[in-house]
């Protein structure tokens, strides 16, 4: 298995200094080059749970390995984007590509060529020169994940990358996603709320409970991509979501 978490806890201080549990006991394995979306409401702790696996933080109790070793800290070999793309608005679009390479001591020439190669790849090839904010939202968003792309990760986590996006554009970045996924043979864990996004992203759908407990399910979508929505078999596994979800 590409990542194993067993028996993972975590709680943090509330205000009066008590603490309150966030996960309790959860249990994944994910398998090389597989796609899974972490679904649940707002605050039961996907969120926490990327961030775990990202090693930004450790838990309370259990174990995280990757590639079999335990997570203790960051790596750029597992890199995770979120939703406000913390994109460095003072740099051009292909210095912020290049900023990963940048940190790993790549020289000038070999890091701007990688840069190039994956704006084209992402499709922002002609944007190179410009700032973060003269772009839209999606195509800050194909900055970030070509700058995550940049070091070439075996685990790219994504924390509802494509929440704040309007419904055209998100579709057309979950499409893009999968491309490079399929490109890349990467293995994904994204995070969403949002029931569609799942079904349409994920080899599996891991549904968090709303209370600190395991998963509730975790659910194989066995359909052929690309995904139509208001197929039957998948109406019926969105059926299936929204009770585990209710």
């Amino acid at each position: 298995m590409k990542i194993v978490a067993r028996g993972i806890e975590k709680s943090f201080a509330d205000k009066r200094g008590r603490r309150q549990p966030v996960l309790g006991g959860l249990d994944l394995e994910v398998a090389p080059g597989e796609f899974v979306c972490l679904l649940g409401p707002n605050g039961c702790g996907k969120t926490t749970f990327l961030n775990l696996l990202a090693g930004f933080a450790l838990p309370d109790g259990g174990e995280i390995m990757v590639d079999g070793r335990p997570v203790t800290g960051p790596s750029p070999h597992r890199v995770m984007i979120m939703q406000s793309y913390d994109l460095f608005p003072w740099r051009t679009v292909l210095a912020n590509v290049e900023y990963g390479l940048e940190m790993q001591g790549w020289d000038r020439q070999r890091r701007r060529q990688k840069a190039r190669e994956l704006l084209a790849l992402v499709g922002l090839a002609a944007c190179e020169e410009q700032h973060p904010g003269e772009l839209s939202g999606g195509m800050r968003q194909r900055v970030a994940i070509a700058r995550a792309l940049a070091v070439e990760p075996r685990v790219l986590l994504l924390d509802e990358p494509f929440g704040a996006l309007d419904s055209l554009t998100r579709s057309r970045m979950q499409q893009e996603l999968l491309r490079l996924w399929r490109e890349r043979e990467m293995t994904i864990v994204f995070v969403t709320h949002d029931i569609n996004e799942a079904l349409n992203l994920a080899d599996r759908v891991a549904v968090l409970p709303s209370r600190p407990g395991a998963f509730r399910e975790l659910v194989s979508i066995e359909l052929p991509r690309p995904r139509e929505l208001r197929d039957p078999a998948c109406l019926a596994l969105r059926d299936r979501v929204e009770r585990l979800l209710a």
